[in-house]
Order: structure tokens, then C-alpha cells, then sequence
């Protein structure tokens, strides 16, 4: 595959794709990788990723700094994870406030994304054998036992901080397997989240660390498949997608909490209910007609990204 050459305004289109991609990265149940598959840069973004490897670096030292960000596609990465970057710093704040006061609403419009990301992937599959069948049943529920896992709590240790960057990132690339969800079963999303806020720049250090760690081999594996098997893999991704959306059901019951080290209650483990039960259990409203609204517009959400996906960066 080689890289595409783009103009300014293309390279824009790219940092406002993976800003996109880092504002569903900060909410656990959605997925960035989604976002690169809806709007197109999906399999240029694992390749780009897939040669920072060892080759990068014999690059370097045979043909210089140049020959080596060509190789790696460096203006396709720079943009799309600068975009990323500056989204996971800004909307974080955004993301803490909504999950706090309109966590209902809020999911309601992811679950429409993701939804109609299901048939956003299905529909490049243009023929079912057992096996294509198998891998996406497979992914569903794979995805679907995952988001039923109890999350835990442990200490931030730095080992443990290297090794969450190492296994997020790689269910953030994976369309349908939240990255900020692996980290909420492990007890270091809160923790990751201050540490964006605060700036604190060792724990973001670690992580960044374990990040680039896990994507220079998980890209490569990715890769192989996209090359190899690639309506197999599509189909394994469309049932990932689908069965997170367990995670994602609008109205849930707080069945077990616990208290953080602020003092703050925080939900451990929730069932997913109807609006009704919510409404009666709760004493809330289930915003059911805003609730509908909003899954309707992450529908369209994927129908306009489809279409950046389909147009020249």
C-alpha cells in the first residue's frame, strides 16, 4: 500500500478525523477504530502504523530522517494522532460532564453510531460462507461476554500504567472494542482521565510508552489480516461492534458501587433495563423522545461520515 499524497486542506480533513476518533476514544464503549473504519482511513491508518517498526529505524540510518517519515506514512500519523491528542485533551471535560448529568442521552447517541457502524461494515462483505458467519458470531460474542465483565479497582502502579496503554490502545484501534472500556475493567480509567486533566506528565509518560508498545505489534497482526483475510476480519469486527452495544444501552441500574479515594461514589456494576423499569426503579425520567432523537442522530452521524470516508481525504 502506498501512501496517498494529499494537499493542506486534505491533511485538515485528516487531524479533524482523528480528532473524531479521540472523542470516542474518551468514552468507554466506543471505539476510535470505529471512526477510522466509518470515515474511511481505517486500514491506511494499521499500515501506517504497522511500518514503525524495526525497518523505520534501518531506515534512518541508510537513507536519513526523510526516507524514514515517508516510510512510515509521517504526515498521514502526525495528523491523524495530533488530532486524537488535542481531542482527548479538550473533550475529556466535556465527556466527565455529560456521563455525570445526561449519561442516558449521551448513550443514546452512541448507541445509534454504533448501530448503524454495524451496517456500515456489513455492507462491504459481499458474500456469507459458514466461516464468515462463525468469525462474525464469534466477534458478537466475544464483545458482548467482555462488556459483562465486572470492572476492578487497583493501584495505579507504574507497571500497571504501562501495561493499560498496552492493552487499551490496542481495543482502541479495534473497531467496536472500546479502549476507555478495557480501562474502566481495569480500574485505571478515572486514574488516566486525572492524569489527562492534571497533566501529569509521568503517568501520561507510561502510558503514552505502553500505547506505542502495543500498537507496533498489535498493527502488524491487524495487518496480516486485512491482507490475508480480509472479509473474514470485517466480518470479526461487525460482531465486535455489535456486541458492545451492550455497554452502550441507554438506560441502566446501578446494581454495586464504590467509593473512590475522593469519597465520590462511582457505579462498579450496571443492568441494562427498559425506559419504563428505569423510570420506576429510578425515580428519573427516561428521556425516551430526546433518547430516540439522538440515536437517530448518531445514525446520521454515520451516514455523513460514510460520506467523508468515500470522498478524497
Amino acid at each position: 500500500m502506498e501512501p496517498i499524497k494529499r494537499n493542506a486542506k486534505q491533511f485538515i480533513g485528516l487531524g479533524l478525523k482523528g480528532a473524531l476518533m479521540g472523542a470516542a476514544d474518551a468514552i468507554p464503549g466506543v471505539s476510535g477504530g470505529t471512526i477510522a473504519f466509518m470515515t474511511g482511513i481505517y486500514e491506511e491508518l494499521i499500515y501506517s502504523l504497522k511500518q514503525c517498526g524495526p525497518e523505520a529505524l534501518t531506515t534512518i540510518f541508510k537513507h536519513g530522517i526523510k526516507a524514514a517519515w515517508q516510510h512510515i506514512n509521517g504526515p498521514f500519523l502526525a495528523c491523524v494522532f495530533g488530532g486524537i491528542l488535542i481531542s482527548v485533551i479538550t473533550v475529556s471535560h466535556l465527556v466527565i460532564y455529560l456521563l455525570e448529568v445526561h449519561p442516558s442521552l449521551l448513550w443514546s447517541f452512541f448507541f445509534g453510531l454504533i448501530l448503524a457502524a454495524v451496517w456500515s461494515v456489513l455492507r462491504h462483505i459481499h458474500y456469507w460462507t459458514s466461516s464468515i458467519i462463525s468469525a462474525f458470531l464469534f466477534g458478537s460474542l466475544a464483545a458482548f461476554f467482555i462488556t459483562t465483565i465486572t470492572p476492578t479497582s487497583i493501584e495505579p502502579t507504574s507497571l500497571v500504567v504501562f501495561l493499560s496503554g498496552m492493552i487499551a490502545i490496542c481495543a482502541m484501534i479495534l473497531p467496536g472494542i472500546s479502549g476507555s472500556f478495557i480501562l474502566l475493567l481495569l480500574g485505571m480509567y478515572t486514574p488516566i482521565l486525572n492524569a489527562v486533566k492534571s497533566f501529569q506528565f509521568g503517568t501520561l509518560a507510561l502510558f503514552a510508552f505502553g500505547c506505542v508498545v502495543g500498537l507496533l505489534s498489535f498493527s502488524r497482526v491487524l495487518h496480516w489480516m486485512f491482507e490475508k483475510h480480509k472479509t473474514l476480519t470485517l466480518a470479526l469486527l461487525g460482531g465486535f461492534m455489535l456486541g458492545s452495544l451492550n455497554k452502550v444501552w441507554p438506560w441502566k441500574l446501578v446494581v454495586e458501587s464504590f467509593v473512590d479515594r475522593h469519597g465520590k461514589v462511582v457505579p462498579l456494576v450496571e443492568n441494562n433495563v427498559l425506559p419504563a423499569t428505569f423510570e420506576a426503579s429510578s425515580g428519573s425520567p427516561a428521556q425516551l423522545i430526546p433518547a430516540i432523537a439522538l440515536m437517530f442522530m448518531g445514525v446520521l452521524m454515520v451516514v455523513i461520515l460514510e460520506k467523508l470516508g468515500n470522498k478524497p481525504d
